[in-house]
């Protein structure tokens, strides 16, 4: 078994399963919301969508987010909310996890979230941090996730907040539909 089989396997209640429904919003809905005025105002940033992984082995492996930066809290990203999941099934074994968001940053078609675990079936996975990055190109996105080097979210230790993987994941053809909006921050 090599490196990437093993992360994968120990890995199996790491990946995220999100519903359909917990996604809520995605594509233009998901980057506008009414003003006090009844305007329509752009948020700071987001990332929604869901998305199979694509492994050669046929692993089952599926993400989804739901992840805001209201306008209004546009300089500070640990201001975002909403969720994300993931889940990771392999020859009838894995897991499925849901995490809190408690930070979003984007730039360009790049997002990183983070977040704590609020919900899992993974023995240990509640309450840890894990960081998920994710790369919008449109045609085949790419994912990464915290937990890649040390196998599963349960073995990552004193997460910061905002920090994920390079997206090295490839995204199953035919699944993605991440919508990534960019930050842009006043400095």
């Amino acid at each position: 078994m090599n490196r990437r089989t093993k992360t994968a396997a120990l890995g199996l209640g790491a990946a995220l399963l999100v519903t359909a429904g917990a996604t809520g919003a995605t594509g233009a809905a998901a980057s506008t919301s009414a003003s006090a005025s009844g305007e329509r105002q752009r948020e700071a940033a987001a990332l929604t969508g869901r998305a199979k992984l694509y492994r050669s082995a046929g692993d089952d492996i599926t993400f989804s987010f739901d992840a805001h930066l209201a306008a209004k809290d546009n300089d500070d990203p640990l201001k975002a909310t909403g969720t994300f999941e993931w889940s990771h099934y392999a020859g009838g074994d894995g897991a499925w996890a849901k995490a809190e968001v408690d930070c979003l940053l984007t730039g360009g078609k790049v997002a990183v979230v983070s977040g704590v675990v609020t919900d899992s079936d993974l023995p240990g996975a509640k309450g840890k941090r894990v960081g998920i990055t994710v790369h919008d190109t449109g045609r085949q996105d790419r994912l990464g996730y915290s937990w890649a080097s040390v196998g599963n979210p349960v073995e990552t230790k004193d997460l910061p907040k905002c920090v994920g993987s390079a997206p090295f994941e490839k995204v199953k053809k035919g699944t993605g539909d991440f919508t990534v909006v960019p930050w842009n921050p006043k400095f």
